[in-house]
């Protein structure tokens, strides 16, 4: 169970040396940078590569092979398209959506722009398969086919997310990514440790035009809300074999909670330099701010000192105004690509990421007497917090032949260090709680803060040897084999436990798929998956306990019709834990100075479901997302588990461009409705009472209008209907209500 302190914390930071230069200056430096590194390379490219002309040097065409074509077809800004041709998730060969036999949706840029999201909140909220349990107004819980899920990745690279420690991670800005891909199941070869849920994958954008290009939005909305970014992407030399790539984007306004304010801004600069025909270097930078300004803590109460069901508006806050949390988020990247004449490709790339918070929140407690009769506990605290990752990854990949017939494979070396560090400083003052919450309006004294003290760290290392192959046994029939040799070592600590150590050597973990052809467009599949979460807790010996795994199983049959234009889904699955660790009661052998009590090894959850998806061109200018998820998640006795996750799930948007003379129109819609979710708490009486928010749906509605042939607007209405829903903290028995309907409108010029 969560502790409000273990929820709220954020990361102290060990001294380190500051930029002094603004981000978007950081950005255009570094871009300078690279043209100034690459000048000596691309020189010496000219020199091998170009031919004489008279008294001028011609550079030589770069040959682009099919290798590349098709590890360039991922991407999926200016196809608008509901869907992709590739995707990289799953395992490290780059397949279609059809040939990866697993579970895989991709959130493009097209319906980026369409729905009009801004956040990797946004897409969970919308995304098939995947739903979202918020806390308050910072924090929430992304789950997936009853697991919860904390991996997310960048460009394929995991970056451990821990939610009661966040830094923002559920308000990433999509401003700096081509697409969001979605992988449900588990997904350990290319996760390393974590929950047999999903894995969702941001992709960058890249610097790949070589035409000036670029788009400028400008958007206003409810709440006083406005915003604007910007994209301009060009060749940076007249041979267009270094381009650049700068957005920028600012969003504040006010929220439909009291006093509740947020800000955030993103930059991201990025490059991509032919160093020759075949060798690319891409690099860049970015830094998303999150400044949150009375933000609550924990949620609303459910009841009154009576026993009685409260009601309250969705406006209603428990913070305080001097209330804030804020937070960044930097990374630095740098990747180099080599084709060699043989089709095979190597990848080399370094990423790291400095996330920080600072927070000061007002944590209030109890059930609240009608009208004043009774008041609320109060908990001030402030707490700053720093996570810094360095990952390292090399990757080979390319064709082979065996036995007369092609085949794929791939495989490469992951190294990843994680260190978290978080400081609070004590409140003096601010224990004297609320006296009457029916009337309370934010105005509590802000503490009187004390000296600030280590509150906890931990240190973490994941590295993982991989492989993968695709066996094409037959024109038909394509097998998939694939394993991964994880290392994985983690010590932690903070003021309410003793050190922690968790040190895995040699975990296993296999993949194996198979994808049969019925038809041109129709393909059957089955795989089995596997993904492994260390665990500290100690056998009756004092040995700690071997990691949980998580073992996925799934069936189904994947249709890819239009050529490719359209991807169809439908699937079985099997998820289950083994080997998670269950409290026998008795106490560690009292001759181990370790202590505590033991834990065995039993069956963990059991997740049973099926799902269906639909997604890309229903018809010439009709474009669709349609998924349905339907499963349920029991543990070794039968009992259901995890009920705050839905465990049914409609998640669906189409748009539509009207024809003939009303062509300059494209309208869309959707619903997304999710079935019950439920938990149980402690009443004023002593007793423990169901909590449950009943089924809903919420409509969403689109209109875009093309002005010129460079400028549209756009409207956006969501929950359209007003429903009235909350999500369920249950640690503590409060919930906090989703946004009412919320209207936007917005300009576009692209150029």
């Amino acid at each position: 169970m969560y502790s409000p302190i273990s929820l709220c914390s954020q990361n102290p930071v060990p001294p380190r040396a500051q930029l002094a230069v603004r981000p978007l200056a950081l950005a255009v430096h570094m871009l300078a940078a690279g043209i100034a590194f690459a000048a000596p390379w691309v020189q010496a490219a000219e020199k091998t590569e170009q031919t004489e002309t008279g008294s001028s040097l011609t550079l030589a065409p770069i040959a682009v092979t099919e290798t590349a074509v098709r590890e360039r077809s991922a991407v999926t800004e200016d196809t608008n398209s509901y869907t992709t041709a590739a995707a990289r998730t799953a395992t490290p060969l780059s397949m279609s959506l059809r040939e990866t036999p697993q579970s895989v949706s991709v959130v493009t840029q097209q319906r980026i722009q369409d729905q009009d999201l801004h956040t990797i909140l946004d897409v969970v909220n919308n995304a098939t398969g995947v739903s979202v349990n918020r806390y308050e107004t910072s924090r929430a819980q992304f789950n997936a086919r009853g697991f919860e899920l904390n991996s997310l990745m960048i460009d394929g690279v995991p970056t451990l997310y821990e939610q009661p420690w966040s830094s923002g991670e559920i308000f990433s800005s999509l401003a700096m990514y081509d697409r969001v891909e979605v992988v449900r199941g588990a997904n350990g070869l290319m996760t390393g440790a974590g929950d047999p849920s999903a894995s969702i994958n941001m992709v960058r954008k890249r610097a790949s035009s070589t035409d000036l290009k670029g788009s400028l939005e400008l958007s206003a909305g409810s709440w006083d809300t406005y915003g604007v970014e910007a994209d301009v992407a060009s060749k940076l030399n007249e041979e267009g074999t270094i381009r650049g790539r700068l957005v920028a984007e600012s969003n504040e306004g006010d929220t439909w909670i009291d006093m509740n304010s947020n800000k955030r801004q993103t930059v991201y600069g990025t490059m991509d330099i032919d160093l020759t025909p075949d060798t690319t270097l891409w690099f860049g930078l970015s830094r998303q701010e999150s400044n949150a300004d009375s933000p609550m803590w924990g949620g609303l109460p459910v009841w009154y000192a009576d026993g009685g069901r409260t009601n309250w508006s969705r406006s209603k806050s428990t913070s305080a105004k001097w209330s804030k949390w804020d937070t960044t988020y930097e990374t630095y990247f740098v990747n180099l690509d080599h084709t060699f004449a043989n089709d095979w490709q190597v990848n080399l790339s370094y990423n790291r990421g400095e996330r920080t918070g600072d927070s000061s929140l007002l944590y209030l407690s109890g059930n609240p007497g009608r009208n004043g009769s009774s008041g609320m506990f109060s908990f001030p605290a402030t707490y700053k917090t720093e996570t810094t990752q360095d990952d390292y990854a090399i990757r080979f990949n390319g064709p082979f032949k065996l036995l007369g017939r092609e085949h794929d494979l791939a495989f490469g070396y992951v190294d990843s260090k994680q260190k978290f560090d978080a400081d609070s400083l004590d409140a003096q003052t601010g224990f004297d709680g609320v006296a009457d919450f029916d009337a309370y309006n934010g105005n509590f004294a802000e503490p009187v803060w004390g000296p600030r003290t280590d509150y906890g760290y931990s240190e973490t290392r994941q590295k993982g040897l991989y492989a993968a192959t695709r066996l094409n046994v037959t024109d038909d029939l394509k097998v998939i084999l694939g394993a991964r040799e994880s290392w994985y070592e983690k010590t932690s600590d903070d003021v309410f436990s003793e050190v922690s150590k968790v040190d895995v050597d040699h975990e296993l973990t296999p993949y194996a798929g198979i994808v049969y052809d019925l038809t041109d467009n129709l393909s059957a599949y089955a795989s089995y998956t596997e993904i492994f979460l260390p665990q500290s807790v100690r056998d009756s010996s004092g040995q700690t306990l071997d990691p949980i795994v998580g073992e996925s199983t799934e069936l189904g049959l994947k249709g890819e019709y239009f050529d490719g234009r359209l991807n169809a889904s439908a699937a079985i699955f099997q998820i289950k834990q083994d080997n998670l660790g269950q409290n026998t009661g008795q106490l560690i052998d009292p001759s181990n100075p370790v202590g505590g009590f033991a834990y065995e090894a039993s069956e963990g959850a059991t997740s049973k479901g099926f799902e269906l998806e639909v997604s890309g061109e229903l018809a010439t200018n009709w474009n669709a997302s349609v998924g349905y998820t339907q499963f349920t998640a029991e543990d070794a006795n039968g009992d259901d588990v995890n009920t705050l996750y839905p465990t049914k799930l409609l998640r669906t948007f189409t748009t539509y461009r009207l024809p003939g003379a009303f062509n300059k129109l494209t309208i869309g819609g959707g619903v997304n409705w999710q079935d019950s979710i439920y938990t149980y708490a402690t009443n004023p009486a002593g007793n423990s009472e169901k909590i449950q928010q009943d089924a809903y749906a919420l409509v969403n509605l689109m209109a875009r209008y093309e002005i010129t042939e460079n400028l549209s607007a756009q409207v956006n209405a969501d929950n359209v209907t007003d429903q009235k829903y909350f999500d369920i903290f249950d640690a503590y028995g409060a919930l906090t209500y989703g946004a009412p309907r919320s209207i936007t409108a917005s300009a576009k010029y692209r150029f």
